[in-house]
């Protein structure tokens, strides 16, 4: 199993937006990817800014590459997220995944 670490930052004022956008829209698309396994949605809020992490998971780098293309490090930000984040990892990290404790 491959994880896909990214990391997104919005203002104080669109944090919720945000969330909201991709527990509606942008995690439940990814279903359509096949060897696509969930995803988990982290959020730390700072006195300035909003950062959220999205930990998705794949059965491996071929089903990574189905879900962001050949350069599969590249993030995947829909237009309607880019209007809502500050700043934004334009790379993904990927890790085998080694242990997993349910």
């Amino acid at each position: 199993m491959i994880t896909r670490i990214w990391h997104g930052w919005t203002s104080l004022e669109n944090a919720d937006k945000y969330e909201q956008l991709l527990r509606s829209e942008v995690l439940p698309g990814i279903h359509r990817v096949a060897g696509y396994c969930g995803a988990h949605l982290l959020r730390r809020n700072g006195k300035q800014e909003v950062e959220f992490v999205t930990l998705t998971y794949f059965d491996d780098l071929n089903a990574v590459r189905a879900f962001a293309g050949e350069d599969y490090e590249v993030a995947v930000v829909p237009p309607p997220a880019r209007k809502l984040l500050s700043h934004f990892d334009q790379r993904s990290a990927h890790y085998e995944t080694v242990f997993k404790v349910e």
